[in-house]
């Protein structure tokens, strides 16, 4: 599959995939001053970059698990729809105990291509699950319910 994408301006990076077998591509901040996140805080960085994400898809923003595991920078719930056509920008956290730094041309993030079931919801008064259609007997079950 092919994605076109367009940088904002000619400084914008270009994204990479390290490995020819690595799920996601990799983004970088695009951003002119160094940028530092607070213990507890967050930031929306800019990519620089524009996605033509086909119809059927999104494109999910996952960490880079050296940039979470080292720095303790993860990035916050992220869907790119088909739709949106601005540039993509990525809320990092700091879940860690020192402030963290970033620089321009840090890679701070992975984009993975990912199919989209659409449904449409339809509320019911009744119970839930009238016909069997899980083979879960859990029920309103939570966390821990299965003795995990």
């Amino acid at each position: 599959m092919i994605v076109e994408f367009q940088r904002v301006d000619q400084y914008a990076k270009i994204p990479t995939r390290s490995n020819p077998s690595d799920a996601g591509l990799d983004v970088y901040a695009h951003i002119e001053d160094p940028v530092t996140i607070e213990p507890g805080g967050s930031v929306l960085i800019k990519t620089g970059l524009r996605f033509g994400v086909p119809h059927g898809y999104m494109l999910q923003v996952m960490n880079r698990s050296s940039v979470a595991a080292k720095r303790s920078l993860v990035v916050g719930a992220h869907v790119i729809d088909s739709g949106y056509d601005g540039e993509v920008f990525i809320n990092l956290h700091n879940i860690g105990t020192k402030p963290q730094t970033v620089y321009y041309g840090d890679k701070i993030a992975q984009l993975v291509m990912v199919p989209v079931v659409t449904f449409r919801p339809q509320l019911v008064e009744s119970k839930l699950y009238r016909h069997p259609i899980t083979i879960s007997d859990r029920g309103e079950g939570a966390l821990g319910s299965t003795g995990g």
